[in-house]
This record gives structure tokens, sequence and C-alpha cells, in this order.
């Protein structure tokens, strides 16, 4: 009997990758390949789409060769994507108009702002359970239409087509200008400021309030579901997945009962708990999605946290400060001291994402005495990211009413064990990693692969899941109070450090 696999295809913010999986969820062939980054004012941050469709064609074959695979062994391909990053190209040609708007991307702060004031906050969450923020895809698509000459127009005449990446994607793998698919999933459609997240359709107020006409909104679909087969690159095999990244994590991570939750570590961090069928909206500056739509049963939605700046704090100690030459350093550096020494860094580059979203804070670093060593501030910069998890859980739990009871995580700091036992410490809940470690990618294949049968239900992939290493809390809790409080002032005196009408 001939093999078979589910592929999945995720497509990330610096990179698209392909990954073949088999019936026990391991990662049997991957392909990679990067993506150029542009950055054309400060603030601005573009992808160009036909290079990442080109990418897909370059490494779909690389990864089947890979392990001597024929396309025919192929049971489900699955999508994973960079969620809000806004695609808009022409019907008719398939060519973008223009570039991707990638989801870092802040020219549309000014629109936030006039958001939040009219119609306000309550607006938008009554709707799409979303804050008026430049993380979102509509109020780019509104920028787009106010900027690029007679593109609203085109759009209205039936034209332009738009998208999140998953949706450029399936679009031109099912035939693109001739009769390609049109469709996301209910995880992206949820981040695009223009779904009802009750019904899990295109909202005609949102619609209207932002200019969007219909027209050119893709149709929305289940995460897991047979949406139809392949005419390019892969023809025949069946695509029966699509899932926004941190959706997919969660996925993959096997959380699939109300108050599993995983944090994804990487550039920023993402911290995801499932709610279940039960739509919590926020009072704690968290953000209220969809988790994932398995064909026509009920929608399970979540809690989400963003992290702006974790990850990414480490690259900045290596690169703008040179106190250490790779990232791993960073542990070896904080080991040199038994504790920070008082010394607190609040990683406010750009704002502070949740709980606090705060654009006008920005980074500081408090408690510097002569005592202080580079030791000190390499322990600080890995705590920071503890503390903005804990700050995170303390508003998920006050939300959700379900107490978090083990945090599973993934991504590349996951490889800092230092940071992993001060995550439990902090939290005071056992972290664990899995075996597995590319769980965006394994969620897309899991997805698809139970859509096309491969899988039967939820119960096999839970067997799937494998424990790689585990880290139990061992903080004295008046220490975590303390330590918990002086985080909490250190945030504080990062706020408001921006004025009105000054630059971002």
């Amino acid at each position: 009997m001939v093999e078979r696999y589910v592929m999945s295809i995720d497509q990330g913010t610096t990179s698209t990758r392909c990954i073949l999986f088999d019936h026990r969820g391991r990662l049997v062939s991957v392909a990679q390949r990067e993506h150029e980054q542009f950055f054309p004012h400060p603030g601005w941050v573009e992808h160009d789409a036909l290079e990442i469709w080109r990418n897909v064609r370059s490494i779909v074959p690389q990864a089947l060769a890979g392990f001597g695979i024929e396309a025919a062994q192929i049971a489900a391909v699955g999508i994973a994507n960079q969620r809000e990053t806004t695609v808009l190209w022409d019907r008719r040609t398939g060519v973008p108009l223009g570039r991707a708007v990638v989801w870092q991307d802040v020219r549309t702060s000014s629109l936030v702002e006039e958001l939040e004031q009219r119609p306000g906050t309550d607006f938008f969450l009554d709707r799409c359970c979303l804050p008026p923020s430049t993380y979102f895809s509509a109020p780019r698509i509104r920028w787009l239409f106010d900027h690029v000459q007679g593109l609203e127009q085109r759009a209205r005449d039936g034209e332009v087509l738009f998208g999140t990446i998953e949706t450029w994607l399936i679009w031109n793998l099912t035939g693109g200008p001739d009769g390609g698919l049109h469709i996301t999933d209910a995880t992206n459609a949820s981040r695009t400021m223009l779904m009802n997240i009750r019904t899990l359709d295109w909202d005609a107020e949102l619609m209207e309030f932002f200019g969007v006409p219909r027209a050119m909104l893709p149709e929305i679909r289940p995460s897991a579901q047979v949406y139809g087969e392949a005419r390019a690159l892969l023809p025949g095999i069946r695509i029966c997945a699509a899932l926004g990244d941190q959706q997919a994590a969660l996925f993959g991570q096997t959380c699939f009962a109300p108050g599993e939750a995983k944090c994804t570590y990487g550039t920023g961090s993402f911290l995801v708990m499932n709610t279940g069928t039960d739509l919590v909206r926020s009072t704690h500056g968290l953000l209220t999605t969809v988790a994932y739509k398995i064909d026509d049963r009920p929608t399970v939605y979540a809690l989400e946290g963003p992290i702006a700046v974790t990850g990414s704090l480490v690259q900045w100690f290596r690169d703008r400060l040179g106190l250490i030459n790779s990232a791993p350093e960073i542990e070896t550096l904080a080991l040199t001291v038994a504790d920070n020494g008082g010394c607190y860094i609040v990683p406010a580059f750009s704002g502070l994402f949740a709980p606090h979203w705060r654009g006008d804070a920005r980074g500081v670093i408090v408690g510097l005495t002569s005592y202080i060593t580079k030791g000190h501030l390499a322990r600080a910069v890995l705590e920071a990211t503890g503390w903005q998890t804990r700050e995170v859980v303390d508003a998920m739990n006050a939300d959700s009413a379900l107490a978090l009871k083990e945090l599973k995580v993934d991504g590349g700091m996951t490889a800092d064990n230092l940071l992993m036992q001060f995550l439990a410490d902090v939290l005071d809940v056992p972290v664990v990693r899995p075996l597995v470690a590319e769980t965006v990618s394994l969620g897309a294949a899991y997805a698809a692969g139970l859509a096309a049968g491969y899988w039967p239900d939820l119960e096999v992939l839970r067997r799937n899941w494998h424990r790689a290493a585990q880290w139990m809390p061992d903080m004295d809790p008046e220490v975590r109070r303390r330590e918990y409080d002086s985080w909490k002032r250190a945030v504080e005196r990062s706020l408001g450090w921006v004025r009105p009408g000054e630059e971002r």
C-alpha cells in the first residue's frame, strides 16, 4: 500500500515553508524560502505577493523531492498564513495592485485614532469584537482606497479582489483568473474588522463604514473543509484547510478543550486560549477571535493576547547594544547573576499591545544602579517576556473564568530553559513544550487531514501530541508577588511618553 501524507504550506512573515506530515503527525520533509521585506517609509512594511506565490511554486516540488514523494501521495493540503496582511489584485489578470501591506505596518495610525473618536471603539466591539488598531485589514483597505487613485471605483466595479495571504494562495492554486476559488476561512476573516463574529458573515454596517464593497471580499468558509482541487502546482490534490498562523498553532498544540492555551514565542508572542463555543467578549484588553471552525460543527472561539516585543528584544540586545553575539548567548549571560538586581526592561518600542493597547508607551529601563551588570540586563530582557505573559494570563483568567492550568509553548524562544522556568515560576502553572516544534504547520496539516478523512477525529490528533520538556513552578509566592508589583510599576513609567500629535 502506498503511504500517503498531508502537506502544509505555512506562509509566514519572513518566509514560506512547505512541510509534509505522516499519520503520526511526524515531519517527514520540509522546504523553506525567505522573501524580501520592503520598508518604503518609517513604520511601513510591505511584501511582494507575486514573490510569495513564486516561492510556493518553488518549495512544494522541493518538499516532495526531499522524501521521494509523488504528488498523488498527498491526501490533502492545508494552509497557514501571516494574518491581517492585505493583498489587492486584478480579478482579470491576477496581478497585485501594489505590494501587500503587512500586519506590522502602522501607516493607518492616524485613521485608527479617528476611529477611536468616531464612531468609537464600542461600534466595532459590538460587531467584530476587535478594537480599532493598525493591526487589522479593513483600515488598510480604506487607506489604499484613499491613496491610490481610481482604486475604490475599480473595486466597486468588481475589478478588484481582496484577500489575506491564504486567499491569494488558494485563488492561484485553484486556477487564478481562470476560475480560481476566492475564499477565506473564519479565523482569517475574524481579523479583518469586517466580519460579524457571531454570524461568520461579512457585516453590512462595517462594510458600509469602511466603504468596502462586498464584491471584492472572499467567501467565508470553515477552517477545515474540502474547498476544492488544485489546478496549478498540485493538479487534482484537494485543498482542505486554512487557518491564521496563531490559530493553526493552537490547533497543532491540540488545545481543543475550553481553558487550554498555547503561547508562541517568536519576534512577538501570541497567547491564545480556547473558550469553546462561548463567545467571550474581553473587558480586560484581549482580542476575541475565532479559534477554528470544523466543517458544519459549531464555531470554536478564543481569547488572544498579542505581545509586540519578546524575541525582538533579544535581537535588539544583540544587534543594537552588541552585548551578545548570538541569541542563545543571552541565557548564558543571564545565568552569570542570581537575579535581575532590581532592574526591569519594558520593551514598548512602538507602544504596548495586550492587555494595555497603549500606542503612547515607549521602552524604559528602570531600577538602574551602579551595581547593575550586563548579566542583570540580560536577565531583565528574558524576564520581560515572562512578565508580559503573566499580564496576558491574568487578563484571560479575569475574562473567561477558565483559570489556566497549564501553558503549552512553541517557537524559537522555547529553547531558552531559563526563560521557560521563569515562565512557570511567574505563572505558577506547568509550562510544556511539545516534541514537534512546527506547531503552526502541524495545525494546518491536522485541519486539512481531518477534513479529508486522513485522521478520523480530534482524539487521534491528541494522541499524536507528545511532550518533549516540562517546567514546574518553583518560586516563593511572596517573591512572585513582590517582583510582579515592581514590573507593574515599571510599566506605568513607560506610559504617556508620546504626546498627542507627536510622531509615533
